[in-house]
């Protein structure tokens, strides 16, 4: 159960601690997060609201160890990844995080599939083996008949769920997504957001959702509202 300020339990998959983020501009020092407090289980679709300079794409960088707070610690299953050297985070952001950005970032030369193996380029797994991976992936987003399409070749729709299957096909500990549906119109936006739903339903991810739209964050189950870098409990949807 998704809980802030304060609320917090140990038995969380996320826990997030008095987090701070600080940015210095020029003299000026800018305040981006104030001792945010979150707790978030396996399992859980969190969206995140708010108005432009919030706090949140900051939220989201930080929880994906893309930077590192000021002050305060996050803790993901286990791994306290505030103080990770550059090369330990970035092993541990290879193994836990997905990331889905509103624009889908696809490499315009490689097909579906290409794009989509590209994360396992960096694992083990043998050339089989990442196959095996990357048609699951592509059958879960059902783009198994669109994997040899470039990504000229796809809808907005399309593309995006190609980035969610790059993004879940390393089987990541949880999914970050900063306005998945920003840049869809609204009938390809209701299917990304039907995906991300089974995808929490059916495969038990952890999602938490960065968005300005009110329709998508009803989709989660639990929506919170960050103002002026403070972490306000919003409302569960009950989903």
């Amino acid at each position: 159960m998704v809980s802030v300020n304060g609320n917090t339990h140990e038995s969380a998959l996320i826990q997030v601690r008095n987090l701070d983020k600080k940015y210095q501009r020029g003299s000026e020092e800018i305040h981006v997060l104030q001792g945010l407090n979150l707790d978030v289980d396996e399992g859980e679709f969190v969206a995140f609201m708010g108005p432009s300079g919030s706090g949140k794409t900051t939220l989201l960088n930080l929880l994906g160890g893309i930077d590192l707070p000021s002050s305060g610690s996050i803790t993901v299953a286990g791994d306290e990844i505030s103080h990770m050297s550059g090369s330990k985070l970035t092993a541990w952001r290879a193994r836990h995080v997905g990331f889905i950005f509103q624009m889908y970032n696809l490499i315009p030369v490689l097909t579906a599939f290409q794009n989509v193996e590209i994360p396992l380029l960096l694992t083990s797994l043998s050339k089989a083996d990442r196959r095996t991976h990357v048609e699951a992936a592509l059958a879960v987003v059902g783009l198994t008949d669109r994997m040899h399409h470039y990504p000229r070749q796809l809808s907005g729709g399309q593309e995006q769920r190609v980035a969610i299957a790059r993004a879940i096909v390393s089987d990541p500990t949880f999914l970050l997504c900063d306005e998945p549906t920003g840049d869809l119109d609204r009938h390809s936006a209701d299917d990304i957001l039907n995906l991300l739903e089974r995808l929490v339903k059916d495969f038990r991810k952890t999602i938490l959702m960065v968005t300005h739209d009110p329709r998508a964050a009803e989709r989660a189950q639990v929506s919170l509202h960050l103002d002026k870098g403070v972490l306000i409990e919003g409302q569960k949807t009950g989903r």
